[in-house]
């Protein structure tokens, strides 16, 4: 098995750091675009009771449900974040690395997911 001298050890776990904060980031970006999803709700059926029109605007509450749905999407992207830089320290320090891409994988078909609802959804209100 290779031997890592200080320096590159170092640069592992800056890596490690790097990426861990990566992930940080994009579950805080999923958290605010959940966030604004909901806001942007509010903020229609506010225009439309203020315009007071004969025909409301029909809103089911999906917008809201996706919404908040995105935002315990970011926190569970953050959780899991920590957890792999937790794993990934511990398998530095070992020197002994076994690359998973779960993570990302699951992230990614919960994006498709959650885009495939937003479709959907904008289908379903445009008609």
């Amino acid at each position: 098995m290779e031997h890592l001298n200080d320096r590159e050890l170092v640069r592992e776990h800056l890596a490690n750091e790097r990426t861990y904060l990566a992930w940080t980031r994009t579950g805080i970006g999923i958290m605010a675009f959940g966030f604004v999803v909901v806001k942007f709700s509010i903020f229609v059926k506010q225009i439309a009771l203020g315009l007071n029109t004969d025909n409301p605007v029909q809103n089911k509450g999906y917008s809201s449900l996706i919404g908040i749905s995105l935002v315990v999407v970011g926190i569970i992207v953050s959780i899991l974040a920590f957890v792999r830089y937790k794993r990934n320290i511990h398998f530095i320090r070992n020197r002994s690395f076994n690359y998973s891409s779960t993570l990302a994988s699951v992230l990614a078909l919960i994006i498709a997911i959650a885009g495939c609802v937003v479709v959907a959804y904008l289908f379903e209100t445009a008609r």
